[in-house]
């Protein structure tokens, strides 16, 4: 199967669009990992994710700062074994988004990722079977910017030789897809694969 947008690029968000959300399973490994409470492992998790994802601060920072907040004191292997168990936490697989990446690439439709996601992510992305079926992929902490500034869809837009009005752009976060649209983007705000079908069917030619 093949599904033609002619003369627009699709963008896909990674988190969540692509992967599943992380489950509570994953989430409950981390915590047993981690060995503290969870209201502050969660707290100080998410409180310094942009930074870890805008390039600011590496993994072993990254994950020095939850320490620092949570008055854990783990040894180098517990500090490897949180960042295993995170990063397979986002690596998961949404069937139906990936197969309709595919179908776009088999249509000619140009196709890149957006992610905010941290530099651990870029190699696994690229090198990952997905890498296929996309023109470029744009790693937020390699942009030193996130979503939903507005210079970041600028400059994939000028990465990618195009206007922002040609560019289509997908992403779970309705943060991320209005400040896109205020830029006269065409967004889906995804809330799953059936409603993103619909929307890119509508767009083929």
């Amino acid at each position: 199967m093949s599904l033609s947008i002619p003369n627009r690029v699709v963008v896909f968000d990674y988190g969540e669009v692509i992967s599943r959300s992380p489950n509570e399973v994953d989430r409950a490994i981390l915590l047993e990992i981690a060995g503290v409470d969870a209201e502050p492992f969660w707290s100080s998790y998410w409180a310094h994710r942009d930074d870890l994802d805008q390039g600011r601060v590496d993994v072993p920072g990254y994950w020095a700062r939850i320490a620092a907040d949570t008055g854990a004191d783990w040894r180098p292997s517990t500090v490897y074994a949180l960042w295993v168990a995170d990063f397979r936490s986002w690596i998961s697989v949404e069937p139906t988004t990936i197969d309709l990446i595919a179908e776009l690439h088999a249509g000619g439709t140009r196709v890149a990722l957006l992610s905010n996601a941290g530099f651990d992510f870029a190699g696994p992305f690229r090198f990952s079977p997905m890498a296929q079926y996309f023109e470029r992929m744009f790693i937020s902490a390699e942009m030193d910017n996130i979503k939903p500034d507005a210079a970041i869809y600028r400059e994939v837009a000028g990465n990618l030789g195009i206007e922002l009005e040609q560019m289509v752009f997908i992403d779970n976060r309705k943060v991320n897809t209005d400040a896109a649209a205020a830029l006269g983007v065409t967004v889906h705000h995804y809330e799953g694969g059936d409603g993103l079908a619909a929307f890119l069917h509508s767009l083929a030619a």
